[in-house]
């Protein structure tokens, strides 16, 4: 069967079709999140400390902008950035410890949904087109299984990787030596602010930004700087969760320059993930930062411009993409 060019890990085939398909109820993944949102829901309250309150905050900081923005999202999935590989574990198995996916799971899930909105057409469930209740029970508690779906093809150097396979495996089961190490320093409540509040937390405020920000019903003044020229699905900026989320609500950018390390590319948009990775270059850590400039020109990317009507084309010289985003 003849092929057509997807991304790097998905390969799409001619009757491949990211429009039609069933959304099923995952027991599995239902129960986990389901579990932890009761517990944090129930729980939280009865346990709460400002120690233990503290203790979530840190750990939900360290998980979300080392773990899953840095770790995950940038290095794993992006390949955005180089670092000696025993850091690049450190980062993605603190964003495994979020609670959504394994490394694996994380990658598939992000680039059938990358490769999907980047379509003509799409499914509901992968640009967040219901409301708000019925995408939230979707997106947490089911998976699409897609008609004709593409095919998902791991590159090698992660397919035979060991310990990313572990990782894959285990993934629930990493919240146990963390939860054994809170109980030790300070008993139930911190288990339940490290573990269940936190993870109940992240998980729901990713899925919270990945809907504003692909969601058409919401208004989206202001909230565009470029326009993706044949995609089904345009991502927008959240503005209010810029700095929580650790750059990455800065969508719409994220849309136009997916291979970017910096995420917050304009002026008044935080990125504290960016602001790590630029610490881990100052320290020798990080390396082949890729920056828009670095990046291939894309003809289907349109620059919105700050007054008037229409769409102008980007045209973006490289001289100035090294002055506004250079790496140090």
């Amino acid at each position: 069967m003849q092929t057509v060019k997807g991304s790097d890990r998905i390969v799409a085939f001619k009757n491949s079709h990211p429009g039609k398909g069933m959304v099923e109820w995952q027991p599995t993944k239902s129960l986990w999140i389901g579990g932890m949102t009761l517990v944090a829901l129930l729980a939280g309250p009865l346990t709460f400390s400002w120690n233990a309150f503290l203790v979530f905050m840190l750990l939900t900081a360290v998980t979300l902008c080392v773990g899953h923005s840095v770790g995950m999202h940038r290095r794993l999935i992006h390949n955005s950035f180089q670092c000696p590989l025993w850091l690049e574990y450190i980062l993605v198995y603190l964003g495994v410890l979020v609670g959504m996916a394994g490394p694996f799971g994380m990658a598939y899930q992000h680039d059938l949904r990358d490769w999907a909105q980047r379509q003509k057409l799409c499914h509901d469930y992968l640009c967040h087109r219901r409301g708000i209740a019925q995408d939230y029970f979707w997106q947490v508690h089911c998976d699409l299984a897609l008609d004709r779906p593409p095919a998902f093809v791991l590159e090698e150097r992660l397919r035979s990787d060991k310990i990313y396979e572990w990782m894959e495996r285990t993934w629930m089961w990493q919240q146990a030596p963390l939860a054994l190490l809170l109980y030790a320093l300070g008993g139930w409540g911190y288990v339940v602010w490290g573990v269940a509040v936190r993870v109940f937390v992240s998980v729901t405020g990713h899925w919270l930004v990945g809907h504003y920000a692909h969601h058409e019903y919401h208004d989206t003044e202001g909230d565009m700087s470029w326009y993706v020229s044949g995609a089904s699905v345009q991502g927008r900026d959240v503005k209010v969760a810029g700095f929580i989320s650790m750059g990455e609500s800065w969508h719409n950018n994220h849309h136009a320059f997916p291979g970017s390390a910096r995420i917050g590319l304009l002026s008044g948009q935080p990125d504290p993930g960016w602001w790590f990775i630029v610490l881990l270059e100052r320290i020798g850590l990080a390396w082949n930062i890729k920056t828009p400039e670095c990046l291939p020109e894309r003809q289907a990317l349109l620059r919105l411009p700050n007054e008037g009507t229409g769409w102008t084309i980007c045209k973006v010289r490289k001289r100035i993409w090294r002055r506004i985003f250079r790496v140090s």
